[in-house]
């Protein structure tokens, strides 16, 4: 094995421990980590249902209040009735791309955990390097490198060129990678306020109708039952939605760490390109001048016995 192999193996070793710190991932996979733990109890298929019913819960009382032209002079119900259109539009289409999303963030939830991730670059690579060092100062003064240097590297590289297909990165990651890009939309400090002061529209809609204004404007022949569910409602509704418009709100910093990182697409191939190389390099016969494991060397290179036997 050429010597210039082994120093390449030492320099790609060093630089697969040294990736994690490159893309801050020591600080950044933690990040992700704890986002992903929080959105999981909201990407569910039936909190979103709930959470679309809530809205047709509301546009139903808008659509009451509308029909008979009743509260629409109070400031508060007037406001929500002006914003109920855009409002309605903005958190449907995020509940649409939440849900568009499931199966990508079950994708990425299916990984092994971020705050693992490092790790996975910095064990092997340390490896890598310590194995290539070993067998540099292994060889002997004729070139000769032990077999157990060569299969050890070879096995760290497949090691690599596998580890992508064990946690089935290959189909995981580019679910991953979509789902960074699609949320990012939505995971931004005046997209989240805007949807703050939503709820601030509607729960001072509900509560102006349910203090007050309600009983001044409900006709008693024709009653206003999509109103009275809101009221009775707000509060089961308002408890369910905020947490997850607070978890969005907190997670700000988190998945502004995670979509810092590279594409999640690229990830196996930081483990594969690597790993090819390693094996391949550590496979490579010896260089002219250097012995092969069995002690002759390259065609056309005399051995000190050869040329003895000459003379």
């Amino acid at each position: 094995m050429r010597r210039g192999a082994l120093v390449a193996i030492l320099a790609i070793g060093v630089g697969v421990t040294l990736a994690p710190a490159a893309f801050r991932m020591f600080s950044r996979a933690p990040m992700g980590g704890q986002m992903i733990e929080e959105f999981r109890p909201f990407m569910q298929p039936e909190r979103l249902d709930a959470f679309e019913g809530h809205l047709t819960r509301i546009g139903s009382a808008v659509e009451a209040l509308r029909r008979q032209d009743a509260g629409l002079d109070h400031p508060l119900v007037a406001g929500l009735h002006r914003s109920w259109q855009d409002i309605d539009a903005d958190m449907t289409g995020m509940l649409d791309t939440i849900r568009d999303n499931l199966d990508n963030f079950a994708a990425i939830d299916a990984l092994p955990d971020f705050p693992l991730f490092p790790w996975f670059f910095v064990i092997p690579g340390l490896a890598i390097a310590g194995l290539a060092w070993s067998a540099l100062r292994a060889r002997t003064p004729d070139g000769e490198l032990p077999a157990w240097a060569r299969w050890s590297l070879v096995g760290m590289g497949a090691g690599l060129v596998a580890a992508p297909a064990l946690f089935m990165m290959f189909t995981r990651a580019p679910l991953g990678a979509a789902m960074i890009d699609e949320f990012r939309p939505l995971m931004r400090p005046e997209r989240i306020t805007a949807v703050q002061g939503y709820f601030l529209t509607i729960g001072g809609a509900e509560g102006a109708l349910r203090t007050g204004v309600l009983a001044e404007v409900e006709d008693p022949d024709a009653p206003l039952p999509e109103v009275h569910a809101l009221i009775d409602a707000w509060p089961a509704m308002a408890g369910d939605m905020a947490p997850m418009i607070g978890a969005m709100s907190d997670n700000l910093d988190n998945f502004a760490a995670v979509a810092a990182l590279p594409p999640f697409s690229l990830f196996p191939w930081f483990f594969v390109i690597p790993g090819l190389l390693v094996a391949g390099l550590a496979l490579l016969p010896p260089g002219p001048g250097e012995s092969k494991p069995d002690g002759t060397g390259e065609p056309g290179d005399e051995s000190p016995n050869s040329r003895s036997l000459t003379t």
